[in-house]
């Protein structure tokens, strides 16, 4: 793990994986969530649909190098809070 790239290991799960924000994670979630811009996008964050976590997560996880499993996020059984806390994570570390 990078701590400087800005990534981080969230408990998904029951298993630790690795997440990141990279200009392709954020390319990808600024696309799914249909948004323009960081503003646009941190106003859609705050009213995310389980379906629009789920997509955001498997960016995130993508960037972190976790892409088998991005693939097959829908296939996991993730507790919510897990998965909002990793997203959220996610894009604090991005910030630092």
């Amino acid at each position: 793990m990078n701590g400087v790239r800005g990534e981080v290991r969230a408990t998904l799960g029951g298993e630790e994986r690795q997440l990141c924000l990279t200009l392709g994670a954020l390319a990808e979630i600024e696309t799914v969530l249909g948004v323009n811009g960081l503003e646009a996008l941190a106003t859609r964050l705050k009213a995310l649909s389980a379906r629009d976590l789920m997509a955001v997560l498997a960016a995130l996880l993508r960037g972190g190098g976790e892409r088998d499993l991005a693939d097959q996020i829908s296939d996991l059984k993730l507790d919510p809070r897990e998965a909002a806390q990793a997203v959220s994570r996610a894009f604090l570390a991005a910030a630092e």
